[in-house]
């Protein structure tokens, strides 16, 4: 998770607060001949009193898809009354190099961005135009923004699954799950994925380390929506189904609570002797905190 300096008192007279952007993109063009697009969205910043752009942090690379939702994170402090300007490019990676001019440029008119047209929005996405392709319909872009909260809890859990639906022709599914927090307009902003697990439907996915803001940002009732999907080399997933939880849910451990049916509502419509797409169970759960250096400097 990129994350920016801490506020410096001498040089700025105004308070900061940290925003979380997430970003994602939908219909973008596709650029790449034989599949989809590899896209990554890289954010520069601009120093204030300066026209010089620096880069900031990058996303992760997500292949072959032209509507990602990537799950890294921009967290950077929002200094009130104050003009931040930010730029965000998308690249179609074409190759493992962290030279950008080996890779295709997606959005060539660039858009400068302030922090104020992303958080202003009372909760809603902000949806800008790519474009500078003529002729092209290069795609959108998505922000979403929160102010995060001062939980500095860390989780670790570990799922696992037992009789997942069968969605390969020629073997089993290859599953994992994809997290997403619940929003205040009722949308869900994507927090964390599992690893595949290659044809196996009763998978037992890796233990997992996530901060708890992340997942719910202090709020230990907020929804969390687990989607499971069946995973496709030409990135269109296959959806299994779902399920909703709370991190107050999860942090019962292991237990009868915490064993969920995996829905599917299309299937579920269509069939009237339909039980679930399976189970997912949550084996093993802690939490711990995040100490910062005067939590230990206070501890001796």
């Amino acid at each position: 998770m990129a994350t920016i300096g801490d506020f410096d008192p001498l040089n700025s007279t105004v308070p900061a607060t940290k925003i979380e952007v997430t970003v994602s993109c939908r219909n973008l063009l596709d650029m790449d001949t034989f599949s989809k697009s590899d896209p990554v969205v890289i954010l520069y910043v601009q120093a204030l009193g300066t026209k010089e752009w620096r880069e900031f942090g990058r996303t992760e690379v997500i292949e072959n898809t032209l509507n990602p939702d990537f799950v890294r994170k921009f967290v950077l402090d929002y200094f009130f009354e104050e003009k931040q300007n930010l730029r965000f490019d998308v690249y179609n990676v074409d190759m493992r190099s962290c030279n950008l001019s080996k890779h295709d440029y997606v959005n060539q008119e660039r858009k400068t961005l302030g922090m104020h047209d992303i958080i202003g929005r009372d909760g809603n996405p902000l949806q800008e135009k790519l474009g500078g392709i003529p002729g092209k319909k290069c795609g959108t872009i998505i922000f979403t923004a929160e102010e995060l909260s001062n939980c500095r809890d860390i989780a670790t859990m570990q799922f696992c699954a037992n009789k997942l639906d069968k969605k390969d022709f020629f073997g089993k599914s290859d599953p994992f799950l994809v997290f997403y927090r619940s929003n205040e307009d009722g949308t869900f902003t994507i927090c964390h994925k599992t690893e595949v697990i290659k044809n196996n439907l009763n998978p037992v996915w890796q233990p997992f380390i996530i901060p708890v803001r992340a997942l719910c940002n202090g709020d230990y009732d907020r929804t969390v929506k687990v989607d499971v999907y069946d995973w496709d080399r030409d990135g269109s997933h296959d959806f299994i189904g779902e399920f909703t939880t709370s991190y107050r849910e999860l942090s019962r451990g292991q237990s009868q609570f915490n064993v969920y049916e995996v829905l599917n509502p299309k299937k579920k419509g269509k069939k009237k002797k339909y039980v679930n797409s399976g189970t997912v169970t949550l084996l093993s759960f802690k939490v711990d905190s995040e100490h910062t250096f005067v939590d230990y400097i206070r501890g001796g």
